[in-house]
């Protein structure tokens, strides 16, 4: 599984480096090859099948893609790929609700990212960690719920760090910090708070100076050009202005030369104008925002292009333009608006998470009420719960009444820890037999139990042989276990277990280390 989960990096790379259609057939054909039927196949393999469609700008085919990758996600037991699949679905509907307004779901995108953030938070394989928490990081700064977004970025740098380089370049994640905290920057200027501005672009300069040095692979000179622009667009409105501005000239221009994603060249024109501005330069400053304005296209950024326009007026009432006053008015109340909606989302993610917090933990509070603190397993509660439930089902089900012979003597010979760590181990060989759907528990004292959803005689029979070889087969340990079975519709699973009681105690009566069918004679698996 682990190669397969490296060739899903490799095609995610693919995905997003300019070969989509590419990545697309190749996780495809990975898939079918399981079972011919692309849901079968591998949630690493799906998920590059939901970026492919993202960098194809195809929103509703990655949301299309999004319900197989949950399947197998699901089947494979991983919240991290579960995690990628709801956060990718919660931007895309955030891209599709920009566009067609009937698509508009805050409620669902929220909830979508809280539980993709509950599900990456227990995900240990670390490449689903790190891309679980990049795409409930980008969720989350499509919302630009900046305070959110940053743990899910640093953790991915850390996971990445730790990993030695298996999850791709690394410093991607610090480029990435960089650039929110010079947005976070531009929108705290839009509303006036320049002290909380120029603390965010000290932690850009931070971060884009590390990426800088950390940058590897095939393209990293150009990611590093990338890197010290965002230093220096970060210097811009603290120290040195005049080498911010001259840096900022500097690396665009190699960038531009190589074609390089327009995105971060539109971002750091406002900070080349203030880095022109506090160097003393504020016609270039203009000359620069003017030509910034008539690059920008109908459908940029809208923080970028507020903050170019902003930035522009700001620049002109400075030069003793009277007509900027009615445009920074305008501007003033329209970022003041965004902002307070920004905090109105924030505290209803916040909330919404705490809520998700809170059912979580008394979920667990739940479960633990049904499980044996000793062996780990369901508790005679939990098994009488399961009953009264099947009770009221069609079906048959098999009941396994399962005793631990010679249990005493472990007790009265090595005492009560070894005791306790021969029932652990019981209780570990018991599990080890059931299907995921069948319930084992522990009734008390030495005494266990299993309940088999639609199992017949001979599959019953199956199980409890299991059972018995493998409590055998036990390091160390002299305890051996009788098995008594009675099968039963559901409605009548009560008379079952009382049934499949008397044939546990036959076959102690026989010895032990065996087991019987109700009302079928002994019968005992082979040695």
């Amino acid at each position: 599984m682990r190669d397969t989960t490296q060739h899903a990096v490799r095609l995610l790379e693919r995905a997003q480096s300019g070969d989509p259609a590419g990545a697309l057939a190749e996780a495809e054909t990975v898939l079918r090859a399981v079972t011919g039927d692309l849901v079968d196949g591998p949630a690493c393999m799906h998920f590059v099948r939901v970026v492919a469609h993202i960098a194809q700008t195809d929103p509703r085919g990655a949301i299309a893609a999004v319900e197989p990758m949950l399947v197998a996600a699901v089947r494979e037991g991983s919240g991290g790929w579960q995690a990628c699949a709801l956060a990718s679905r919660a931007w895309q509907r955030l891209r599709l609700g920009e566009v067609d307004a009937a698509e508009h779901d805050l409620d669902g995108v929220l909830r979508d990212l809280v539980s993709a953030e509950m599900l990456a938070a227990g995900e240990t394989d670390p490449v689903a960690a790190v891309n679980s928490r990049v795409a409930v990081g980008i969720g989350y700064y499509e919302l630009r719920l900046y305070e959110l977004v940053e743990p899910q970025f640093r953790g991915a740098y850390e996971m990445s760090a730790a990993d030695c380089g298996s999850n791709g370049n690394r410093a991607m994640w610090l480029l990435n910090l960089a650039e929110m905290h010079l947005r976070w920057a531009l929108e705290l200027y839009q509303v006036h708070r320049a002290d909380e501005a120029e603390s965010h672009t000290a932690e850009a300069e931070r971060h884009a100076v590390r990426a800088a040095a950390e940058v590897s692979g095939d393209d990293a000179s150009v990611w590093r050009d990338n890197a010290l622009l965002y230093a220096a667009c970060a210097r811009a409105d603290r120290h040195d202005p005049a080498g911010a501005a001259a840096d900022i000239e500097r690396y665009t221009a190699r960038l531009r030369e190589r074609d390089f994603t327009p995105e971060a060249l539109a971002l750091s024109r406002p900070f080349h104008a203030v880095a022109l501005l506090r160097s003393g330069h504020p016609e270039a400053a203009v000359d620069v925002l003017t030509a910034a304005v008539e690059l920008l296209p109908p459908d940029a950024d809208w923080l970028v292009s507020a903050s170019t326009h902003r930035t522009r007026a700001v620049l002109m009432a400075h030069l003793g333009s009277r007509d900027t006053t009615s445009t920074l008015a305008y501007g003033d109340s329209l970022a003041a608006a965004l902002w307070r909606q920004r905090l109105n989302t924030l505290h209803a993610a916040r909330t919404m998470h705490d809520l998700a917090v809170l059912r979580a933990q008394h979920e667990q509070v739940a479960r633990a009420a049904d499980l044996d603190p000793l062996t780990g397993i369901a508790n005679r509660r939990a098994f009488d719960r399961a009953v009264e439930l099947a009770a009221g089902r069609p079906g048959e089900i098999a009941v396994l009444l399962v005793d631990t012979d010679n249990f005493k003597t472990i007790n009265d010979t090595r005492g009560h820890a070894a005791g306790d760590e021969a029932l652990r181990a019981i209780a570990a060989a018991l599990a080890g037999q059931v299907a995921p759907g069948d319930l084992i528990a522990r009734l008390g004292g030495d005494e266990f139990a299993a309940l088999l959803a639609g199992a017949d005689t001979t599959a019953a029979v199956g199980v409890a042989s299991r059972m018995v070889r493998a409590v055998r087969d036990i390091p160390d340990c002299i305890a051996t276990v009788s098995v008594g079975i009675a099968l039963a519709p559901g409605a009548a699973v009560r008379s079952a277990v009382h049934r499949a009681d008397i044939a546990m105690y036959r076959v102690k009566r026989h010895g032990g280390d065996g087991i019987e069918v109700d009302p079928v004679p002994a019968l005992r698996p082979a040695a």
